[in-house]
C-alpha cells in the first residue's frame, strides 16, 4: 500500500485508487506507486478485473509540473522511460481494466486513462492533452495511444492544440466508451467488469495479448500470434467446460484453470 495509491480488492475487482488531493497530480512517487499497484494486481489471483479511479471529485489533472522546473535535458533522459513505464504497466496488466474518470482527466492523467481498456466518463469530466502548452509533447503514451484510439488526425488535432473536450465529444471521437452522471461513474466501471470475474480468465489474458501486441504486428504476425494464443487455450481447463456446458446447453462454471 502506497502513500498516494492504494490497491483495493473486493468481489474479485481491484481498485487501483489515486488519493493525493486535491487534484492528483502524478509526481514522481505517485508513478512509481502506480507502477507497484499495478504489478500488485496482475499478479494476484484474487483480482480478476481492475478499475482505476481517482475518486469522485478527480481523475488525475496531470503531472506535477513543479518537478519539471527544475528537471534537465539529461536528467529527463533518465526519469522519461521510467515515467512511461508507470502507465505501460498498467497497459499490461493481463485482465480487463476500466479508467473510471471524473472531474478531469488530463495530460498524464488522460495517459493513465488511455493505457486502460476502456473509459467510463463523467458527463462534466474535461479530458486531454495540453503539454503543447507547457513547450512539451505527452510523453508517457499520449502520442502512440491516443492515435490508435482515435486516429492520428483527432489525436493531432488534440495534442497540436493542447484542448480539452468534453465527455460528449470524447464519446463521439471513441475516447470514452460510457458517459455517465458523475455520481454514477464507478459504480458504472463496477458494472462493466463485474462479469470478467467468474470469466474465463486465461481466455480474456489471451484476448488482451492478441489485440494489443497485434496492433503492433502486421496482419501476418498478428494472425500468427492469434493462431498460436487460440491453440494454447485448448491445454485449460476452461476450454473444456465451456464447449461441454454449450454441447451439454448449460450456462459453463470457469475456474480460470
Amino acid at each position: 500500500m502506497g502513500e498516494f495509491v492504494k490497491l483495493e480488492i473486493s468481489d474479485g475487482i481491484g481498485t487501483i485508487r489515486l488519493d493525493r488531493p486535491p487534484m492528483n497530480p502524478l509526481n514522481t512517487q505517485v508513478q512509481e506507486e502506480l507502477r507497484e499497484a499495478a504489478h500488485s494486481a496482475a499478479g494476484s489471483a484474487e483480482v480478476k478485473a481492475v478499475i482505476v479511479y481517482g475518486g469522485p471529485k478527480v481523475f488525475a489533472a496531470g503531472a506535477d509540473i513543479t518537478e519539471f522546473t527544475t528537471q534537465s535535458y539529461q536528467d529527463m533522459v533518465v526519469r522519461a522511460g521510467a515515467l512511461s513505464g508507470a502507465f505501460d504497466s498498467v497497459a499490461r496488466i493481463p485482465k480487463p481494466v476500466v479508467a473510471a474518470i471524473t472531474g478531469y482527466a488530463l495530460g498524464g492523467g488522460c495517459e493513465l486513462a488511455l493505457a486502460c481498456d476502456w473509459r467510463v466518463v463523467a458527463e462534466d469530466a474535461k479530458l486531454g492533452q495540453p503539454e503543447i502548452k507547457l513547450g512539451l509533447i505527452p510523453g508517457a503514451g499520449g502520442t502512440q495511444r491516443l492515435a490508435r484510439l482515435v486516429g492520428p488526425a483527432k489525436a493531432k488535432d488534440l495534442i497540436f492544440s493542447g484542448r480539452m473536450v468534453d465527455a460528449e465529444e470524447a464519446l463521439r471521437i471513441g475516447l470514452a466508451d460510457r458517459v455517465v452522471p458523475a455520481a454514477e461513474v464507478y459504480s458504472t466501471a463496477i458494472e462493466l467488469v463485474r462479469p470478467f470475474v467468474t470469466g474465463p480468465a486465461l481466455a480474456l489474458r489471451a484476448a488482451k495479448q492478441a489485440i494489443d501486441a497485434g496492433l503492433s504486428m502486421d496482419l501476418a504476425s498478428g494472425l500468427a500470434l492469434e493462431s498460436q494464443l487460440f491453440a494454447s487455450l485448448f491445454a485449460t481447463d476452461d476450454r473444456a467446460e465451456g464447449t461441454s456446458a454449450f454441447v451439454a446447453k448449460r450456462k459453463p462454471t470457469f475456474t480460470g484453470r
